[in-house]
């Protein structure tokens, strides 16, 4: 508990300094005063969204079923995509909310003017590390998700690959062109992973250790899951992903084990926020009410074992404390040198990222 307390104090330090991210809620079935507004219980509103499609939909079916009213339309992208398109669409914004994107990719946009402030119901249940410390926040967080690696078994078997347990382990030359992983440019877990890789090994040596695992890798891809479904298809042996992607693989039979790396994990944390707008969508404070209700929590709870409350989750997988695998991460560190390291990282390995779509 001890070491959860202070991988948690660690992360807020880095989000307060940089100034995080939103916010979300918890639902009324009548139209109701806020103290920013009116809430609805119909309407039509516009989500973004880094969640993966399966979440998505599973998550939406149930909001449906206590809201069949209130219509979201989602636009659903990988992280580096939606931050981009919220900053390029800041002075006209197009959705009413953002739900379950990155923590450190959107402090640019709270720094920016783009999230409203606002206390959705329940908002006390969440812990106070896990959100803004606004007198009325800016961001929520619901969940975090962290660096693992998908071994397809049976390709491994085939191609005679060594055991991997840690990072260093995938520098073996064994491994040349078995290896894909995501792009940070574009995805959350990319710059998650390749931020933990920075911290872990100091700067120097960690561009370094890039350089020697960029000779295995045969692609960068844009999707953060991409990686691990690929490996549980066989398309490459491993995939350097998130823990989600690759257990919900193993869980639908696919020939993979899963393998959180000694040194620990990269992570970040899935939030949710009310973008600032002119004219604030009723219905938005609504889905960000019930985003953060204990149905949503629940919801959230059987794909990732950190969520934001006391009532943490279990998942199968996770043979440790989920929370003894994530790094001591420096999220003013990697909010203050993202675009620095996204920048050097194109640089060096673009060219072999899948080409865009």
């Amino acid at each position: 508990m001890k070491l959860k307390k202070r991988l948690l104090s660690i992360m807020m330090a880095g989000v307060i300094t940089a100034s995080a991210i939103f916010a979300t809620g918890c639902g009324s079935n009548e139209a109701a005063s806020s103290e920013n507004g009116e809430k609805a219980d119909k309407g039509e509103i516009t989500v973004y969204t880094a969640l993966e499609d399966e979440q998505v939909s599973t998550y939406l079916a149930e909001f449906n079923k206590k809201y069949p009213d209130i219509k979201v339309n989602v636009v659903r992208e990988s992280t580096g995509i939606i931050t981009a398109k919220l900053l390029a669409e800041k002075d006209n914004p197009q959705a009413d909310i953002v739900w379950g994107t990155a923590a450190s990719s959107m402090m640019v946009l709270d720094n920016q003017g783009g999230l409203k402030e606002y206390a959705p119901e329940g908002v006390d249940r969440i812990l106070p590390e896990f959100k803004s410390d606004k007198e009325v926040p800016t961001w929520v967080g619901i969940d975090a998700w962290e660096t693992a690696i998908t071994v397809n078994t049976v390709e491994a078997e085939k191609l005679g690959l060594p055991e991997i347990k840690s990072y260093k382990d995938l520098l073996d030359p064994a491994f040349k062109g078995h290896i894909v992983m995501s792009n940070p440019n574009s995805s959350g877990t990319g710059f998650l992973t390749v931020s933990a890789i920075l911290q872990l090994m100091g700067e120097e040596d960690g561009w370094k250790y890039l350089e020697d695992l960029d000779k295995n890798i045969a692609q960068y891809t844009h999707s953060g899951s991409k990686p691990a479904k690929m490996a549980a298809s066989g398309e490459c042996a491993v995939g350097i992903s998130f823990g989600y992607a690759g257990l919900s693989q193993k869980k639908d039979g696919a020939p993979v084990e899963v393998v959180f790396p000694e040194e620990g994990s990269g992570w970040d944390l899935e939030a949710n926020a009310l973008i600032n707008k002119k004219e604030i969508n009723p219905a938005a404070y609504t889905f960000l009410d019930w985003a953060i209700s204990d149905d949503a929590m629940e919801l959230y709870k059987v794909n990732y074992p950190i969520i934001t409350t006391d009532n943490v989750g279990t998942y199968e997988g996770y043979e440790n404390d989920p929370i003894d695998q994530l790094i001591d991460n420096d999220f003013s560190w990697a909010a203050e040198n993202r675009t620095s390291i996204l920048d050097e990282w194109m640089k060096k390995f673009d060219a072999k990222s899948e080409p865009e779509e």
